[in-house]
């Protein structure tokens, strides 16, 4: 790999690390669900205008606006509010080993043992996660597993839809999410609009960075990398987002590290790579290098 596109890597692993920071800042001054809607309304104002989508797509964005847009986005926010960056960047990881075992149940998909052992490894770890003081109460945990089961849910949901590019993917979602969260914003919580003219930089921060850097600009990146290189050397990587989110809690925010989050965070990062890794194809790769671009 070029030290260029690894240095890239890092950036987007760093910026998505950071958009943990920038919802935390954000839902200081707004509320969880109206700060998804217009991170929502943002995207979708940039990418839409420029994203054409097919009658026969429609079905499935509308079934993902749900799914990704509310299940994931929205309930990550709001338990983002009662606990810390870290933590929640953390659990929302175990939405790679339940995808895997949803698709090994829905989909009849084999896994290894030693991925189910990686599986077993990452879900101790929120077992331990769940005695920590950063987890205030056990719904907390349940709205951060719920949002990680919806991120499960849509890979298998977009696994099984039509092609659908990776932008207008991003841009549909969320502009059909707009009205789900939206409504759920004007049913359960109150003076949102109130919220948004006085928000000061942390708020609009918020919005923009998780519009812009983080949707846009990094999953931009992301697929342009995956595009230059095989997708078992690119993904690994992607298990140092929560492990940066957790330092970046502790040196931006002064989120506090005990022994549960560290413990638990070490369980499910480890897990998660035992379960995702393929050993024998990065092997492959580091004895043949000219195999690594597709």
């Amino acid at each position: 790999m070029a030290l260029r596109h690894f240095f890239l890597i890092l950036m987007v692993v760093s910026i998505w690390a950071f958009n943990n920071v920038a919802v935390k800042w954000g839902l200081l001054e707004l509320p969880p669900l109206f700060l998804t809607t217009m991170r929502f309304v943002v995207v979708a104002a940039v990418l839409v205008p420029f994203c054409r989508i097919s009658r026969q797509q429609l079905p499935w964005l509308l079934t993902l606006a749900f799914t990704f847009g509310f299940m994931h986005f929205s309930l990550l926010f709001v338990g983002m509010r009662y606990t810390d960056a870290g933590t929640g960047a953390i659990v929302v990881q175990l939405g790679t080993p339940i995808a895997m075992l949803l698709a090994m149940v829905v989909l009849k998909e084999k896994l290894r043992l030693i991925q189910l052992v990686g599986i077993a490894i990452s879900l101790s770890g929120v077992a331990v996660l769940s005695g920590s003081p950063t987890i205030p109460a056990w719904w907390v945990l349940c709205i951060l597993l719920c949002s990680a089961f919806g991120w499960a849910i849509s890979n298998m949901i977009v696994k099984k839809s039509p092609p659908i590019k990776p932008l207008t993917l991003t841009g549909w979602i969320s502009f059909l999410a707009v009205p789900i969260v939206g409504g759920a914003s004007w049913l359960t919580e109150s003076q949102q609009l109130y919220a948004l003219s006085h928000a000061g930089w942390r708020g609009w921060f918020g919005i923009l960075y998780s519009a812009i850097a983080s949707s846009i600009v990094a999953y931009t990146l992301w697929y342009w990398l995956l595009k230059k290189y095989n997708v078992n050397l690119i993904m690994p990587y992607s298990l140092l987002t929560p492990v940066l989110a957790v330092l970046m809690g502790v040196l931006v925010l002064g989120d506090s590290m005990n022994s549960f989050k560290l413990l638990g965070a070490s369980l499910v990062v480890l897990g998660t790579a035992i379960a995702v890794i393929n050993l024998r194809s990065l092997r492959m790769h580091a004895r043949f290098p000219r195999l690594r671009r597709r």
